[in-house]
């Protein structure tokens, strides 16, 4: 699964039901009933029912108990399933007949089932005699249900057969439905799913762990004008005999697989089709009349399956993927075997309407949802401890693929500042945790879908590739899958293959990486004797509040490499540090070249230099010898220190000034990143114009080189990197930039001359910060009329952007109104937070005032985390921290505990950094406007 911004037995193909779906389906007029004491369980945590043979009800009992796995006497074999939503009532019947294996003699079978009311359930022996259950306990707070029945179910094979119904929720998880607007302008529904991690269960009864691996065959009866999708191909379409306006519509046994990797989708739909080079099927399904936009999703898609088979030496195992954009989506994209679904913003490209960031951004999540089909579907994680293996996998070789699929992209530049520096930053907190979280009970899962499980393993994953080599970890890569395909493996088993193929210690070497949390500084210094460069490193932990002095220091066994001025990509040496300090000769270096650790910047660590050392490196920066990578390295670590407060800050503004040659998107990019939280701390003083103009000085030359219109030969990077200036220039109120702006604003909303994609953020944005009422109101309008979600999404993040604060309580209003789809409110109101301090305010307030309708949208998922840590992470004042503190004691949100920490640390952190180097930068700011005496 990928955040917008993140997973027993091997059994014989050969167990199929056949008759899964008979009429005799619950009716309709039994669902509307059943359905009104099924939400009245959700207020209850446990209750029993107990089932006379008339099937009436005769008590309930309360009962609690601590979390355990599921019992292992009976698990499942093949599930056959058949569902019949109903899109109108948004309920659903449902009938499971589950082959299952007795392992020994029971009275009761328990599994995960969560907002379903079982109707009916029996189990039917190999050869014996059907067995009607007695008793249904439904533990609510566990998800789970207890089947009692009245004689023992002995050791065997057997078939539990259920008659069930839901409810198709609007919480984006489960078996939900997704409003869209046809293009007539008529609101409809599909039903979708969304499983991972623990959702299967609120669409089925089913043994809901990764380990429990089972073939599915599944049987959809729905709308004969709707498309019905499942992980397998069709194998049969045919009337549904008790009404004609219905299908049913079946599927091909899938492999066996876990729970969480199941999917259904029914719904209007386009496609288009292609194969990949292996002979498989994909399709990219759309909304209606938008086929088009699936092209640029399906030429990644049939790239990218073959560049996989290739770089496993592992062939797809199944005859097709469908990729398909759904319109009501909490994650970017799930990567459910054979069927991924996707945001549309992270699957549609219009030609025309889309810009190089959204093409880059689609080219990523499809390599990740695709990686996924081996690494997490082929072979699963034995359970959610293991859940960063998946997700920090995905997010490490989605570069991979994108760098083989768009060399053009510079992409593994652009991996350091979009997921190492994140990461790092994270991690520098206290509040961070390892890489591997043991994880007990599931809903602490959703805690851990984090830049540490996704960025961090990124990070970690791509230092262990380099630290191997290519062909040793390809090797490696192949031994895991084959050994463990539809299986579960651990972290420690990837480790024994990749040590087996590499010949090193590779178990050692990460598990002090995964398992203990945080990373070290390096500390460098450097002594010359004769042509001998002589240097002592140092490890410690680094923390955000400064480095770690304590006497339990931790240690990592660190691969460090070396590289010269002599050649600045090539390694000049490669060492493992696994001790708290060390000294190191380079020979043949003069004492005229400098010396750089980390070429490459893929060691996930921070460097510390001494003064000489640092000083001979800031000319590589001026002069561009330092690769872009490395040029963005430096820079972001002395950023990290100054915030650590281990140099001063002012230091850093005197390195960002030698960066007024650089060409690089992905360097400019961070350095943007950088002063932009620069500029948020520096609005709680009252020198915030000063640093506006800082940025107004440093943008400018960049900005006057390229234009506001492409050149003939420019690339997707150039794109990018106008984009991004232009936007930072009319932000920081560049007069030049903003008057541009507004005339080319005013040209696009008449229709005159259409803006060009890229152009669009920077323009809205300019437009809206230094705009009024009627700018605002053009805004929405435009937002109305937009029949792609990439252009709304591009309004709604700017929205915040207006200053005036009866307007920015509109646009918070708004990002709850039905114009603004679910998954969507989160990024309109982070756009207020972090567009002024009269925003944070206003949206921290709005966040309290609506917790309730908030939270229960995002039922305590990871929206949660997101809206709390874009809400309240700009603060810098002490008391705001107890305050987000107090709030978050009497309102709980279990799944955002670790955010809502993090973000009281944030705000301490930048408060002490405010108090810290508040004086040294304004006068620094100062005197750069000063004239020369």
């Amino acid at each position: 699964m990928l955040l917008f911004l993140g997973r027993r037995v091997p059994l014989s193909f050969a167990h199929r039901l056949t008759a899964v779906c008979p009429s005799s389906l619950p009716r309709p007029v039994l669902v509307s009933s059943v359905l009104i004491r099924l939400r009245a369980l959700t207020r209850v945590t446990h209750r029993t029912v107990f089932v006379s043979a008339a099937g009436q009800n005769r008590g309930t009992m309360p009962e609690r108990r601590p979390f355990v796995r599921l019992p292992t006497d009976v698990y499942p074999v093949n599930y056959g399933l058949c569902l019949k939503p109903d899109l109108i009532d948004f309920t659903f019947e449902g009938k499971l007949e589950a082959l299952v294996e007795v392992t020994q003699a029971t009275h009761q079978i328990v599994m995960n089932c969560a907002d379903i009311d079982i109707i009916t359930a029996s189990f039917v022996p190999q050869g014996g005699e059907e067995i009607n259950a007695t008793g249904f306990n439904y533990q609510n707070e566990d998800e789970k249900v207890t089947l009692s029945f009245p004689s023992a179910l002995q050791k065997g094979s057997g078939t539990l057969k259920i008659d069930f119904v839901g409810e198709l929720n609007d919480k984006m998880k489960g078996f939900y439905r997704s409003k869209y607007t046809t293009s007539a302008g008529e609101i409809r529904y599909a039903a979708v799913t969304q499983f991972e991690a623990t959702d299967a269960r609120r669409a089925f009864p089913c043994w809901d762990e990764p380990a429990i691996k089972a073939t599915f065959d599944i049987a959809l009866i729905v709308p004969k004008d709707r498309v019905a999708l499942s992980n397998m191909n069709v194998i049969d379409r045919k009337p549904y005999p008790d009404d004609e306006n219905l299908v049913e519509v079946k599927f091909a046994t899938t492999p066996i697989m876990s729970t969480y990797l199941v999917a259904f989708v029914i719904g209007e739909y386009d496609y288009v089709e292609s194969q990949s080079s292996d002979g498989i099927t994909v399709r990219v399904y759309t909304p209606v009349g938008k086929a088009e936009q699936g092209k640029f999703a399906l030429e990644v898609a049939t790239k990218t399956l073959p560049f996989y088979k290739d770089y496993f030496s592992v062939p797809y195992p199944l005859p097709k993927i469908d990729l398909i954009a759904i319109a009501d989506f909490a994650a970017g994209a799930m990567e459910n075997w054979g069927l991924v679904t996707y945001r549309e913003t992270a699957l549609l490209i219009d030609p025309k309407n889309s810009c190089s960031s959204s093409r880059q951004w689609v080219a990523l999540v499809v390599g990740h949802e695709l990686a996924h089909q081996w690494f997490g579907n082929l072979v699963t994680m034995e359970w959610w401890t293991h859940l960063w293996l998946n997700e920090g996998f995905a997010s490490w070789i989605e570069y991979l693929c994108v760098d083989h699929c768009f060399p053009e992209y510079d992409i593994w530049t652009q991996f350091v500042s979009a997921d190492y520096t994140r990461a790092l930053e994270l991690d520098a907190l206290d509040s961070s945790h390892p890489i591997e979280v043991n994880v007990g009970h599931p809903s602490e899962v959703d805690e851990i879908f984090d830049a540490i499980s996704y960025s961090k393993g990124a990070s970690v994953i791509r230092m262990l590739h380099n630290y191997i080599g290519d062909e040793d970890f390809r090797k490696g890569m192949n031994a895991y899958l084959l050994k463990f395909q539809h299986k579960n493996a651990s972290t420690e088993d990837l480790w024994d293959c990749l040590e087996q193929a590499s010949g090193k210690p590779i178990a050692a070497v990460m598990g002090s990486w995964t398992k203990q949390m945080g990373f070290p500084i390096i500390v460098v210094d450097q002594e010359q004797q004769g042509d001998e460069r002589i240097l002592k490193i140092s490890q410690k932990k680094f923390c955000a509040s400064g480095p770690h002095n304590g006497e339990d220091c931790p240690n990592w066994m660190v691969p460090i490499s070396i590289c010269t001025s002599e050649d600045s990509k090539c390694t000049k040496l490669k060492v493992l540090l696994d001790r708290p300090e060390t000294t190191i000769t380079l020979s043949g270096v003069s004492p005229d070249q400098w010396v750089k650790i980390n070429p490459g910047t893929v060691g996930f660590y921070r460097i510390q230099y001494s003064s000489s050392m640092l000083e001979s490196l800031l000319p590589g920066v001026r002069d561009l010898s330092l690769q872009p990578v490395d040029r963005l390295g430096l820079q972001n670590d002395l950023f990290s220190l100054s915030r650590a407060g281990m140099i001063s800050t002012v230091e850093v503004l005197k390195l960002m000034e030698a960066f007024v040659n650089e060409p690089n998107y992905t360097v400019w990019s961070d350095l943007s990143c950088n002063l932009g939280v620069l500029s948020s701390l520096l609005s709680h003083t009252d020198f915030h114009e000063e640093i506006q103009e800082f940025i107004r000085d440093l943008f400018t030359p960049i900005g006057l080189e390229l234009g506001w219109d492409s050149k003939p030969g420019e690339g997707h990077l150039d794109a990018l990197l106008r984009g991004l200036v232009l936007g930072k220039l009319g932000k920081a109120g560049h007069k030049p930039t903003l008057e541009e702006a507004r005339r080319r604003f005013r040209d696009h909303v008449d229709g005159k001359q259409v803006l060009p994609a890229d152009l669009r953020s920077p323009v809205y944005l300019t437009v809206l910060k230094h705009g009024d009422s009627a700018t605002l109101d053009t805004m929405m309008k435009l937002h109305k009329q937009a029949d792609m979600q990439e252009e709304k999404n591009r309004i709604e993040r700017v929205l915040g952007a207006i200053s005036a604060p009866d307007l920015i309580q509109k646009v918070l209003n708004f990002a709850l109104s039905e114009e603004v789809r679910p998954q969507d409110t989160v990024s309109v109101i982070g756009g207020v937070a972090g567009s002024s301090k009269q925003g944070r305010k206003a949206a921290w307030k709005f966040v309290k005032d609506n917790w309730e309708e908030l939270y229960n949208r995002y039922q305590g998922g990871f929206l949660i985390s997101r809206l709390i840590k874009l809400s309240v992470d700009g603060f810098a004042i002490d008391k705001m921290a107890a305050e987000v503190k107090s709030f978050f004691e009497s309102h709980p949100a279990p799944a955002a505990e670790r955010t809502v920490q993090q973000c009281c640390e944030n705000i301490l952190l930048n408060a002490a950094w405010l108090k810290r180097d508040s004086d040294d930068i304004q006068q620094y700011l100062l005197q750069r406007k000063a004239p020369p005496v």
